[in-house]
């Protein structure tokens, strides 16, 4: 048997909100050659329609990181928090807030309120007891850690988003999470 050739993983393309091209770029470019230095990957945007082309260059598993970091950007995360996702126990999950309002705006708008809270005291609160970042963006909720945080971020947001009382959701919160720290190994 000859040696197997590697096949180059074809560039992926992505389209990003017009409005987050300058947080993906970063000021003099600095946060996109960060990314492509970071994962061994060339970034090719194109500003006018907000498509992102990321070319690998090195490994897939870096490919996919860029990936994913490019899609947290897209979905509000600021530069700092989407490259969390270069550490190996971190994953990206987004969930579109429509599967719960249907295409109603003002239930889009009431259910982001929820989540968001007065002043961000909401989502901030969320993000310490599950130990993940959350970015509430567009019709969309995206929360980066790892995937037993993710889930249990999900859990409670979907409370929320099912009408839930915020004290109900943080008690949940505080119980799953007392479980957790008490399981014997």
């Amino acid at each position: 048997m000859g040696i197997k050739e590697r096949k180059e993983m074809e560039p992926t393309l992505i389209k990003i909100p017009k409005d987050r091209i300058g947080a993906l770029i970063g000021k003099n470019g600095k946060t996109k050659n960060k990314i492509e230095k970071l994962t061994q990957t060339e970034i090719k945007i194109d500003s006018r329609t907000g498509d992102v082309e990321i070319i690998a260059k090195g490994d897939d598993l870096m490919h996919l990181k860029a990936i994913n970091i490019v899609k947290a950007i897209g979905r509000g995360f600021s530069p700092e928090n989407a490259m969390l996702l270069l550490e190996d126990e971190n994953y990206l999950e987004i969930i579109n807030i429509q599967e719960f309002t249907g295409k109603s705006k003002k239930a889009l708008i009431q259910k982001r309120g929820r989540l968001i809270g007065r002043k961000g005291l909401a989502r901030k609160k969320l993000e310490e007891l599950t130990n993940t970042v959350i970015s509430v963006y567009g019709k969309t909720i995206s929360i980066i850690g790892k995937p037993e945080d993710i889930s249990l971020a999900r859990e409670a947001i979907e409370m929320l988003l099912e009408g839930a009382k915020h004290s109900t959701v943080y008690d949940f919160l505080k119980r799953k999470i007392l479980a957790r720290s008490t399981e014997v190994f």
